[in-house]
């Protein structure tokens, strides 16, 4: 098998596929291949193309998703701003990337920790984007780098949670996220 990366529109089908099975597998993990395919607009046949067996695509979804993680870390102009603002921005990035690591996060064999532990450039933003921070006062300092982190993601997947089980509208739940954040990590408490 070609290892190289596909270019054209070997690449834009690869990318479609692999967008589709997030969203599909996201909602129904179970969800067969012509499922996919269906959602891709291709046959199951091309999807084995690109993919021989389930496994492969699973695999190839960590590596995906981990691909959506940085290129929203890039989009979210971690330097420009205030630290609490490119904190929102981020926060607002990775929203919208939620079916990704909702898979990811609550499916292991989809997930490629190996990916997610090698490239830790991600954490380290963060952490730099939240001492930062506490320098420019808009950060509480008595609030660890881990802990601003810890509470992006739980308040994302709050947020997640409440479009997909309580039904509240994705603009809704980003802001009530984007106001508890504010909150929470505002210094003088």
């Amino acid at each position: 098998m070609n290892t190289a990366a596909p270019t054209g529109t070997r690449a834009r089908t690869r990318r479609a596929i692999l967008d589709a099975a997030v969203s599909v597998l996201a909602r129904n993990i179970a969800a067969s291949l012509a499922d996919i395919a269906a959602a891709a607009g291709v046959g199951r046949t091309t999807i084995h193309r690109y993919f021989p067996e389930r496994s492969d695509l699973l695999a190839a979804l960590g590596t995906h998703v981990m691909e959506q993680v940085r290129q929203a870390t890039e989009r979210a102009r971690l330097d420009d701003g205030t630290a609490a603002e490119a904190l929102e921005r981020l926060c607002q990035e990775y929203f919208e990337i939620g079916d990704g690591l909702l898979l990811t996060f609550d499916n292991p064999d989809v997930a490629n920790w190996a990916d997610w532990e090698d490239d830790p450039e991600t954490d380290q933003s963060m952490t730099r984007l939240v001492e930062r921070g506490h320098a420019d006062g808009t950060i509480d300092p008595h609030m660890p780098a881990q802990w601003v982190m810890g509470l992006l993601w739980a308040l994302l997947y709050a947020a997640w949670h409440h479009v997909r089980e309580d039904g509240a509208t994705r603009h809704g739940a980003v802001d009530l996220c984007l106001r508890t954040l504010r909150r929470s990590i505002r210094p003088g408490d």
